[in-house]
């Protein structure tokens, strides 16, 4: 041993020792301690033997305590010759530098190259086919630019099966990569007779266009019952995504290789705001990210919600973090029908930016093409595994992320609490940091948003989703400081041009 270091504070204490060089491979030992993925800032890279152990250690000591328990005294050994690496338990978890690395080690994008197009166009001409509904295209468009990375295309049935009991797949190299929510196309019977003896089938939009060819095909059957117990815990009527998707589905479903034909679009004049994970990737790394913070929504931007973000970035700045970049990402696919939707929060976000309330030089604001489950602490693993795939290594989780009321009874479905613990011990997220939501409320006394203080519950005043969408509704104003001007303006005229109607005038068109 050449070299050793040995950095400590209240919550552990990390020795960093050389155990050989040139190979330059080091020891951690970590007595008591908590570890979960840290992502090292850029800069340490290229520092000397000696440096890079400091930095290593300082960097860890900064972390805030995680919740995966390692043993009394633990060893790590790994070498600065090829990627920074450890293994802990048989889950392999790496230290990297840069954006974090997809599932599986790579995109797995399925959208054919553009002088390929006209051949499989014509390909899908001989084929059967299968109507995709909205729901369906949104999938595909998921699967082909790689948000569920390794997947290659529908589930098949063992793929299906996992998904359903474990939440996560095991790779043909035996890791595991976390997936809660079945990504699957259902068929008829009709459906199914029609495609006996073929290896591969045309998927086409409600245009008849080909939008996909699915390969290596594979049908089983579609238990509906078993698929809504697993995936939302009750199988209680009122259900949005099942009755929109699932209920009056076929009794089969169909599995295989996507290819698909072109990029998917909308043309609805917010697809500009629809980039791939690459494309993420790409933003990212020429605005010289060294960390990547995702938040997800599917409501307005409130100084709240705002609060929470910019003291994400503070605390990762004093973490060692040069540039973190906030990903901004609204959910884009099926939301339920009281939902704000998506046009109207994409303006309302872009007021957020330019009023000022969050900084555009750090913000990337991005759609997320998921349709919405509404499954709780199931359906928020899948959200933070995509934002894997688009480089993200901090994920912001709140209360009730992903959440609903009870579609019969007068309750919350899921403990609020319940979707930042199941992140923090989900198989195959090890890698990404999980970061809870400090609750913030408006301050009667400060006049503005702030996190919650218990020793002065008086002067706090929470403002739910469902006040606010009242007081919109009613053309009246929140409290000073509760939501930007320009962004609370946009709420108002939605609920205006939903009155306007109901009265029978259309409402006018929003610039994208």
């Amino acid at each position: 041993m050449e070299s050793s270091i040995l950095a400590q504070d209240e919550r552990y204490l990390l020795q960093v020792s050389q155990l050989k060089s040139p190979e330059m491979v080091f020891s951690v030992e970590i007595i008591p301690t908590t570890l979960t993925f840290v992502s090292l800032p850029s800069k340490t890279c290229n520092k000397g033997d000696t440096e890079l152990m400091a930095a290593m250690a300082s960097l860890f000591i900064k972390t805030p305590t995680p919740s995966h328990p390692l043993p009394k005294t633990h060893r790590i050994t790994f070498s600065t010759v090829s990627p920074i690496s450890y293994s802990y338990k048989q889950k392999p978890i790496r230290i990297s530098c840069g954006l974090i690395e997809p599932d599986g080690g790579k995109l797995v994008e399925l959208v054919v190259p553009e002088s390929h197009r006209d051949v499989k166009r014509k390909e899908a001409m001989r084929l059967p086919k299968i109507k995709l509904s909205r729901i369906d295209l949104e999938w595909v468009h998921v699967l082909s630019e790689g948000w569920a990375s390794p997947l290659t295309g529908f589930m098949r049935e063992s793929e299906f099966l996992q998904t359903l009991h474990f939440n996560s797949l095991r790779l043909g190299d035996g890791s595991i990569v976390n997936m809660s929510l079945p990504i699957v196309l259902d068929i008829d019977d009709s459906q199914k007779n029609r495609i006996s003896g073929f290896t591969s089938v045309a998927l086409i939009d409600s245009s008849d266009n080909p939008v996909a060819l699915l390969n290596n095909i594979e049908i089983y059957k579609h238990n509906k019952e078993e698929r809504i117990a697993r995936t939302w815990g009750t199988t209680a009527p009122g259900l949005p995504y099942v009755e929109e998707a699932i209920t009056g589905a076929g009794d089969w479903l169909i599995g295989g290789d996507l290819e698909v034909i072109q990029p998917i679009k909308y043309h609805d004049g917010l697809d500009r705001y629809r980039l791939s994970p690459s494309e993420l990737r790409e933003e990212f790394s020429k605005r010289n990210a060294d960390a990547v913070f995702a938040f997800q929504l599917r409501n307005p931007v409130h100084n709240g919600h705002a609060l929470l973000m910019t003291d994400t970035r503070r605390r990762l700045l004093e973490m060692g973090y040069k540039n973190p970049v906030l990903l901004l990402h609204p959910l884009g696919g099926f939301t339920k029908a009281d939902d704000v939707p998506l046009a109207w929060r994409m303006k309302q976000h872009q007021k957020v930016l330019e009023d000022g309330v969050l900084d555009p030089e750090n913000t990337v604001v991005s759609i997320f093409p998921s349709p919405m489950h509404y499954a709780g602490p199931t359906e928020v693993q899948w959200h933070a595994k995509a934002r894997i795939n688009a480089g993200a290594n901090f994920y912001i989780v709140g209360r009730d992320p992903a959440g609903m009321g009870h579609p019969v009874e007068k309750r919350d479905l899921y403990d609020a609490d319940h979707g930042k613990k199941v992140l923090s011990m989900a198989p195959g997220l090890e890698r990404l940091n999980i970061l809870p939501f400090k609750v913030a409320a408006y301050d009667k006394k400060q006049q503005k948003m702030e996190f919650f203080d218990p020793s002065r519950p008086q002067d706090f005043l929470f403002i739910s989703g469902t006040k606010m969408r009242a007081l919109a509704k009613n053309n009246e104003s929140p409290p000073d400081g509760f939501m930007c001007p320009g962004g609370w303006e946009v709420l108002v005229q939605y609920y205006e041009s939903l009155a306007a109607n109901d009265s029978g005038l259309v409402p006018q068109p929003i610039p994208a």
